[in-house]
This record gives C-alpha cells, sequence and structure tokens, in this order.
C-alpha cells in the first residue's frame, strides 16, 4: 500500500493550492505567489560490510519488511551526506564503527512510501561491538551458505551477486 501526502496549502503564503500543468506534469501550485510544489523522493543510504567470507545484516524490527533481513540502512537526513548517513545507520543497527570504501551502487525502487532511492556503500568495520540496537531485531554475519530470508530488492540483488562469487559493484 502506498501513502501519497497530498499538499493542500502554499506553505510560503497559505493560500489554498490548485492543481495545474507545470513542467511536465500535473503539480499543486499556488494561484497567489506562484509557488510549485514538487514531491520529492525520499532517499537512504545503506551499508555493505564484509569480513572475509561474511556479510553483516540486520533483522528488521520495523515495517517495511519486519523480520526479515537487509543492510543496514536508514533515510538520508536534510543536509546530511549520504556516507555519513552510512555510517549513522551502521553505528545506530549494529554498535559498529565502519569506515566507507566505496560507492557500490544506487538503485531505484519506485516506492511512494519508503526509500525510492537507495544508495549503497561498501565498508569495513573500525571500531565497536556488533549488538543489534535501534530498528535492528538482531544483527549478525552470514555466509553464501546460511542467507537468511531477505527484505528488499536492492538487498536480494546484491547478496545474490556476492553469494555467487561476483564482485558487488554498479551496474
Amino acid at each position: 500500500m502506498s501513502i501519497a501526502i497530498e499538499v493542500n496549502y502554499c506553505p510560503v503564503c497559505g493560500t489554498k493550492l490548485v492543481r495545474r500543468e507545470r513542467f511536465g506534469q500535473m503539480r499543486p501550485v499556488c494561484p497567489a505567489c506562484g509557488y510549485v510544489h514538487f514531491y520529492d523522493p525520499k532517499v537512504a543510504a545503506a551499508v555493505f560490510i564484509e569480513d572475509g567470507s561474511r556479510i553483516l545484516l540486520i533483522k528488521r524490527g520495523v515495517e517495511p519488511e519486519r523480520g526479515r533481513w537487509a543492510l543496514p540502512a536508514g533515510y538520508v537526513d536534510s543536509r546530511e551526506d549520504p556516507r555519513q548517513t552510512a555510517i549513522r545507520e551502521a553505528r545506530e543497527e549494529t554498535g559498529l564503527e565502519v569506515r566507507i570504501t566505496r560507492l557500490i551502487d544506487v538503485f531505484y525502487s519506485g516506492r511512494q512510501n519508503g526509500a525510492s532511492i537507495i544508495i549503497v556503500y561498501a565498508a569495513e568495520v573500525a571500531g565497536g561491538t556488533l549488538q543489534p540496537q535501534d530498528d535492528a531485531e538482531k544483527a549478525e554475519w552470514f555466509t553464501a551458505e546460511n542467507l537468511p530470508d531477505l527484505a528488499f530488492e536492492s538487498t536480494r540483488r546484491l547478496v545474490a551477486a556476492w553469494a555467487a562469487g561476483q564482485q558487488v559493484s554498479a551496474g
């Protein structure tokens, strides 16, 4: 189920918005001041953490996909560098400090509720103690032979490539 939050009043002057074609689409427009409202995508950053022949996954404690396993990830805050988001989310969900080593890929999920753009970074453990926190029920290392039920298409694609021995990278 997708949830679209409708904007009814102009955030600039408070006038009731009307729908008009602007920039190739029907958008909420203020007839008084000309403000045009754009529905921006939600962006998330995730980390793919390898340790030898294992990868780190978290068991989601919240919807969507509660009870399934995913990469540590979360929403990018306004004015936050997505790399910092990935580092923050790894710490918040696993207790580990990580160092970003490279960009793996950017995924478009098409979701209207939740993240529609997911930026995935490779990272290595730089410190901390593995302990599930925040919205993670568990945080565990997995080998290609003992993978759990995975959440999200981006996680499934990356983990499948990794398990098949392929380079986990863009493309």
